[in-house]
């Protein structure tokens, strides 16, 4: 036989496999599609969604010539029924975005036999090597789908031929820190251990550089939304150590998979701007908020006079790009801070940043992914939804800088080396709400602020997020990273008439991307207004 009549026999014996592996995965009359959150759905209906998209990885594996890649199954800070799956590239972030209609159209393929030749179609328009060697590894959250469609997606790594790694429970930052650690093993400057300890080594190495010769902070409560946060939280905090700060974990019980996200966990307190179950606050003290995946987080407190304070997303970017900006100074380095927010941003901060901090900011369309290509244009680029997912990117460029800086001064030292662990306490692949919980409490620690303190470098305008259910969302389109609405036509016109009859009035519509719905965001100069500009926006789109 033949080289060629081998390597035939090789590929007709997989799409085979895949066949009849596929049998095992009905799919259901739905469609699916793969946007900023991978695919989303209740969990009773992704069975054959999972099993794909193990088809998908091992072909993007084998299309980066044996790079490892990571599928983690998580819904992330939606109900407990609820579960999905989205996977990651070999440098820990979002998947490419020319794949993502692979992944539609793989989840899809209304039949076995045709799912096989979507995956042979695919390997020979990207020009894959089916017998090439591929990698995968994975983890999933706390739900209680999590165990049958990581059976699914087993069967799918191996019906592609596929070596792969079973993570088990890990927040989705911990996978995609551990794909980057994976794949920069072998390079000159490899990102760290690829183990969960590994990870907990690292930041908490990090933390405590920061935090030397400073006073030990107050303990901080930390509502972990029954969800993977928590015990992953207590075992970052034993490699921390008691000796240097206590957390009290709340809303930790995992065991429980209704509790999930339920009445707590950063959405919750975001959306509903007050304080989760669970929890009792005591004024003047700082608490925190993680999502069921534990890849957002929200600060909050309460003043003297019992009234709440939200410190989001748009605060932790202000106070992270404030912090960077005076250390550079206090070294001498000259290194462009920037910013990324999406139109979510409160104005007030975007104000702050641009007018009192002389940041540049850039908007991206929502998601993930669009901040952190916008972000890596700068020398140390910081991104964050306002829901509170985020993170700051360091450039290799800003690395070298800092690590070949040779200081005249012991303050100028204390500055550099402080920015190093900065880097090495940001998990810089993907926004990660322990990692960004330790980096607020280091640079609250290091200026000696308490919530208030923080709070008081900008005042939010009144805002207001509302859903708004509709027959079909796909007519909305917009522009302007979805500041404006273009179709349909008409309607912004009308949006417009309505905000400039309030003082400070901003208001923009833009369809869900997981659901039939909009969501409608408003601010203005008073809590009052805000809410009637919101329900009269609301009103004008919702029977579309």
């Amino acid at each position: 036989m033949s080289d060629q009549d081998q390597s035939d026999q090789v590929i007709l014996q997989q799409l085979a496999q895949i066949e009849q592996f596929s049998t095992l995965h009905p799919r259901l009359d739905k469609t699916f599609t793969y946007g900023t959150a991978g695919f989303r759905e209740k969990g009773a209906l992704l069975d054959s969604v999972i099993f794909r998209v193990g088809l998908l990885a091992a072909l993007r594996s084998r299309k980066l010539e044996g790079q490892t890649i990571g599928v983690m199954i998580t819904a992330s800070h939606n109900p407990p029924e609820d579960n999905g799956v989205k996977l990651i590239d070999p440098q820990g972030e979002m998947l490419e975005q020319s794949w993502e209609e692979y992944a539609t159209r793989f989840a899809n393929a209304d039949s076995d036999e045709y799912l096989a030749r979507e995956y042979l179609n695919a390997s020979e328009v990207l020009k894959i090597n089916l017998e090439a060697p591929a990698a995968v590894v994975f983890a999933r959250d706390t739900r209680e789908s999590g165990p049958r469609l990581v059976a699914a997606l087993k069967d799918g790594l191996s019906a592609a031929g596929a070596e792969f790694t079973d993570y088990g429970e890990l927040t989705t930052p911990q996978l995609h820190y551990i794909v980057k650690c994976i794949n920069t093993a072998k390079t000159p400057s490899p990102y760290g251990a690829p183990t969960a300890q590994g990870y907990y080594d690292k930041l908490s190495s990090a933390f405590k550089v920061v935090l030397k010769n400073l006073p030990k902070p107050s303990a901080v409560t930390v509502d972990a939304a029954n969800g993977i946060g928590g015990p992953q939280l207590n075992a970052l905090a034993s490699a921390i150590g008691s000796d240097v700060i206590n957390f009290v974990v709340v809303n930790a019980d995992v065991a429980t998979p209704t509790k999930l996200n339920f009445q707590c966990g950063a959405d919750f307190v975001k959306t509903q701007q007050k304080q989760p179950s669970g929890v009792d606050l005591v004024a003047g003290q700082i608490y925190a908020s993680l999502d069921g995946d534990a890849d957002r987080i929200v600060f909050y407190y309460l003043d003297e006079d019992s009234g709440f304070h939200l410190l989001d997303g748009d605060k932790i970017a202000s106070l992270i790009a404030m912090f960077v900006q005076d250390l550079l100074a206090q070294s001498g380095i000259s290194l462009e801070v920037g910013v990324v927010q999406t139109a979510y941003a409160n104005g007030s901060s975007s104000q702050y940043l641009t007018e009192v901090l002389k940041v540049p900011v850039t908007v991206t369309s929502t998601g993930v992914k669009n901040l952190h290509h916008a972000a890596v244009l700068f020398d140390i680029g910081v991104y964050f939804e306002a829901n509170g997912h985020g993170t700051v990117l360091f450039s290799p460029g800003a690395i070298k800088a800092l690590e070949s800086f040779e200081a005249n001064s012991p303050s100028q030292q204390t500055a550099v080396t402080t920015l190093l662990s900065l880097s090495d306490l940001i998990n810089q692949t993907v926004g990660d709400a322990l990692s960004d919980l330790l980096l607020v409490i280091a640079i609250l620690t290091q200026k000696s602020w308490g919530p208030a303190e923080w709070d008081l470098a900008y005042t939010d305008l009144p805002n207001r997020l509302v859903k708004v259910l509709v027959k079909d969302r796909t007519v909305f389109k917009t522009e302007n990273a979805e500041r404006r609405l273009v179709q349909p036509a008409g309607v912004q016109d009308k949006i417009d008439e309505i905000v400039k009859k309030y003082k400070f009035g901003r208001s923009f519509v833009r369809a869900s991307g997981t659901e039939d719905a909009l969501r409608v965001y408003a601010e203005a100069a008073t809590q009052g207004e805000v809410v009637d500009l919101t329900m009269k926006v609301a009103e004008l789109v919702k029977d579309f």
